[in-house]
């Protein structure tokens, strides 16, 4: 598991905080809008270089990566709790920063990555399915592993990976329920495909036609019938 710790540093300007046109100067001058808080201060509007920000989110380690925030001659470390994109373009539009205290344990969520070829799928014929791509866990900031590696090579039919399952360590505690099913194999589902021979003999004769309407339409017709003898008795009385 690699540490999410690295050495960026991001550097932060302070702005005003004003309204989305303000926003959109800051972005015009080629920088994104970003908001920093934590560490029991107040928090502050700042503008930041997209460009390092991107690479800090394209990193192994993501968004969990730890990096230096150099504001106004002062250095903190921090991390990227929330971010926007811009829907079309995908260019980033807003960040949040918080400060982070390196004695002082974080709850993140950090992806799970399986490592080999399961046995259910190498030699049954099955298919791997992962239902569980992130778990929780809690950590202090310098153990916070980039990613979680687990071995799937023993995987066969009828065995759930489970959280529990996962490599632990005395360094980080899982949150995530440990029985939460994280990846099994199952079985490849076949699909009833209709013949063309099927197809154009359904086309031809249609949909069927229910039985109650089948029924009731019956039944009208011969109340019908019963009831012209009735009329006609009646007329020739009259």
């Amino acid at each position: 598991m690699a540490t999410a710790l690295e050495t960026n540093v991001l550097e932060a300007q302070k702005r005003e905080p004003g309204t989305k046109n303000h926003a959109r100067r800051v972005r015009l001058e080629g920088k994104i809008p970003a908001v920093v808080y934590g560490a029991g201060k107040d928090s502050v509007p700042v503008s930041v270089d997209p460009r390092v920000v991107t690479r800090i989110l394209n990193s192994e380690s993501g968004h969990n990566t730890i990096f230096d925030l150099n504001l106004n001659g002062e250095t903190a470390k921090a991390m990227i709790v929330d971010w926007q994109y811009e829907p079309i373009k995908g260019r980033l539009l807003h960040i949040d920063l918080k400060r982070i205290a390196l004695d002082k344990v974080l709850r993140v969520s950090v992806p799970i990555e399986l490592t080999g070829e399961a046995a259910g799928v190498k030699q049954e014929g099955g298919i791997l399915e992962q239902m569980l791509r992130e778990v929780e866990i809690e950590c202090l900031p310098a153990d916070i592993p980039s990613h979680i590696d687990v071995d799937i090579s023993h995987l066969t039919f009828g065995k759930v990976l489970r959280v529990s399952d996962l490599p632990h360590s005395d360094k980080i505690k899982f949150l995530t329920d440990e029985n939460q099913p994280v990846a099994h194999v199952t079985s490849v589902k076949e699909e009833v495909v209709a013949t063309p021979e099927a197809a154009a003999e359904a086309a031809a004769t249609g949909p069927a036609e229910p039985e109650v309407i089948k029924k009731g339409k019956q039944e009208t017709e011969e109340e019908g019938a019963e009831a012209a003898p009735e009329k006609a008795e009646k007329k020739e009385k009259k």
